[in-house]
């Protein structure tokens, strides 16, 4: 122990790092390691999946195959009607989900009082984020479809993907909300405003560029979706297109799905260029997020 004279006073340090010391820093570097280890692992299998799919599927991606309409001819086979299936369930379930997904997030954190129904409800949409897909289509075949009488419809299927994905929006939403520091909302107050003046120029501003990315990556997990659509009345076999929301359709998952139990290999390579697609349209998709919240961020001043 050395005594270290400084205009403050008097400091008391060690001259050298005691064991304990050493050996966190050890296993520091240990668990670094292994993170590291983890993260080099799932990149490169990641990789790896993506240059097999790209090698199998670029072949038969052109025009063609993009406006083509589903065939039991693998030359003649396309994405037309699902590629439309898939536009018109996300369209639908976006009116339905991100409006009610978002008022629910500000009446949460804005307006409810802190009682114990309150944190009841905040635990169940919690638990709701975590419920398998499939059991959304469960609930949306006998409610949707045979409740209400909607049918196996693309009504029926946006009203059960909006299901799926509004308790992400939700949770996503209050904490853009949260983020929000309080300072905005009580200067806000201080200059007579209303609580709803508050949210709507000050908070939703503020909060928007985190609501935009958690709003579309929820949707971007509804594109991929299969098992709730498959349950709810997605066809798997459709070469007609959607004119409406009380008709039938398909969607990307399940049009890949069908092809890639085909015996014939052409099926298969043409099922890796629908699974191309499906990437192009999910990272349009998150690229889109990325912008907004760029876009919005830089008009914030705090």
């Amino acid at each position: 122990m050395s005594i270290l004279s400084t205009p403050g006073g008097v400091i008391r340090g060690h001259l050298q790092s005691s064991p304990n010391v050493r050996r966190r820093k050890v296993r520091g570097e240990v668990v670094r390691g292994l993170y590291i280890a983890a993260t080099v692992s799932a990149v490169a299998a990641l990789v790896v999946l993506l240059i097999s799919i790209w090698t199998r599927g670029a072949s038969g991606l052109d025009w063609a195959f993009v406006t083509n309409m589903a065939s039991s001819r693998a030359e003649r086979a396309g994405l037309q009607t699902a590629l439309l299936g898939s536009l018109w369930i996300i369209a639908f379930t976006a009116l339905i989900a991100i409006p009610v997904g978002i008022g629910a997030a500000i009446y949460l954190e804005e307006y409810a009082p802190r009682t114990w129904w309150t944190r009841i409800l905040q635990t169940n949409i919690s638990n709701l984020a975590g419920v398998p897909s499939v059991v959304y289509g469960l609930l949306g075949l006998g409610i949707f479809a045979e409740i209400l009488a909607l049918g196996r419809t693309i009504i029926t299927g946006a009203l059960t993907m909006a299901l799926l994905i509004l308790p992400i929006i939700i949770i996503s939403s209050q904490e853009a909300i949260r983020a929000v520091p309080l300072s905005l909302r009580q200067g806000a107050f201080a200059l007579g405003a209303t609580p709803w003046q508050v949210v709507r120029h000050h908070v939703l501003p503020a909060a928007m560029p985190g609501i935009l990315t958690g709003t579309i990556l929820a949707l971007s997990r509804a594109v991929g979706e299969t098992a709730p659509l498959l349950v709810a009345g997605a066809t798997g076999y459709a070469n007609f297109n959607p004119g409406g929301i009380f008709d039938g359709y398909t969607v990307l998952p399940i049009q890949i799905f069908n092809w890639t139990g085909r015996p014939q290999d052409e099926f298969r390579e043409i099922a890796a260029a629908g699974i191309i697609v499906l990437m192009i349209v999910l990272l349009s998709m998150n690229s889109v997020a990325i912008f907004l919240r760029y876009r919005f961020s830089k008009r914030m001043r705090w």
